[in-house]
Formats: structure tokens, C-alpha cells, sequence
């Protein structure tokens, strides 16, 4: 199977990020997770060390590191780079390859090749934003695939396109990315 690095950013859908791991994992995928620090507050990275058997790693200067480049092994170790849910402000970072924390630091140490998957989950306003469609834009002329966002009820109370698909759907992705 596929080693699977996951990143999760402060989206109110970083718990389905948990279901997410899970999922991978119980269909034999490899998984780490690195949260952005924003994502750490919403829910805890022990919740994705319980369901991928991987400490999830929020800041490269931590003690939970693993060694003095985790950036570096992570971007090796990982055959496939998830980013779900991928809020505007990550989607901004990643296109523009800002490397402010552990998950943009990764991302630009990726092995060119390697297949990047990104989930956009956000206010529907703010996902129509022109600025969030021209990163997203960036991205895929740098070789993204981006999940399209799903419609339905979002945690703001508004309704529209937004949501981040269901970890069946992005498992789908992962395991047609992986040759599956």
C-alpha cells in the first residue's frame, strides 16, 4: 500500500480528518499526520496517533519530534500528500510556498513526482473568494488535484458549496492516485 502524509488545517472539518486517517489506514495505507498549530487546537493529534498508530506532529521544534530535519523524512517517507481539510489560509500558503510551519515545510521538501490531493472545506463565500480560486489555480498548474468541495449544510449555519467530501469519497481519490 501507499504512504499516505496527512495534513490537517483548522477547518471545523478536521474531525472528519480523524475518520479520514482511519479509513486509510484500516485499508492498509501508511499514514502520518501533521497538523497546522490552529488545527492542534481544534482537536488533539493524539486522536490521529489512536486511529493511524503514527504520532501526529504539529510543530517541527516540538519534543515529540522525530529527529532535527522531520520535514526532510517526512517528505521522503511520504509517497502521497494529503491535505484535507485544506482551509483558505493553507491553500494560500501552500500555493505561494510559504514554509511557516511543519505542514508548508513538508510540502515544499516533496519529491517532485510525488501525487499531491488537496480538499478544500470552507465557508462558501470565502471558497468563491477570487483569491482563494487563483491559489487553487496555482496549484493545479503545479500539479495538485484538488477534490472539489461537497454542497450541503456547513458548521457557519450556511448552506452551499463547502464541505469537505466524505472520507469515503477522498479515500476513492487516494487509492486511484495510489494505482489501486
Amino acid at each position: 500500500m501507499t504512504n499516505v502524509l496527512l495534513a490537517a488545517g483548522a477547518s471545523v472539518a478536521v474531525y472528519k480528518a480523524c475518520d479520514l486517517a482511519s479509513k486509510l489506514t484500516q485499508a492498509g495505507h501508511a499514514v502520518r499526520t501533521v497538523l497546522t498549530p490552529a488545527a492542534a487546537r481544534l482537536v488533539s493529534p493524539q486522536l490521529f496517533e489512536a486511529v493511524s498508530g503514527e504520532p501526529a506532529l504539529v510543530d517541527e521544534f516540538s519534543e515529540q519530534r522525530r529527529g532535527a530535519m522531520d520535514h526532510i523524512e517526512l517528505a521522503s517517507w511520504a509517497e502521497l500528500f494529503l491535505v484535507a481539510p485544506a482551509t483558505a489560509d493553507l491553500i494560500a500558503r501552500l500555493a505561494l510556498g510559504l514554509a511557516g510551519d511543519l505542514a508548508g515545510t513538508v510540502s515544499l521538501a516533496l519529491a517532485p513526482g510525488t501525487p499531491r490531493l488537496l480538499c478544500p472545506a470552507m465557508n462558501p463565500n470565502m471558497l468563491a473568494a477570487p483569491v482563494v480560486q487563483r491559489h487553487l489555480e496555482l496549484l493545479r498548474g503545479d500539479g495538485w488535484e484538488v477534490v472539489e468541495p461537497a454542497e450541503g449544510h456547513l458548521a457557519c449555519g450556511d448552506a452551499g458549496r463547502g464541505r469537505l467530501p466524505e472520507p469515503d469519497e477522498i479515500l476513492a481519490r487516494v487509492r486511484a492516485l495510489a494505482g489501486e
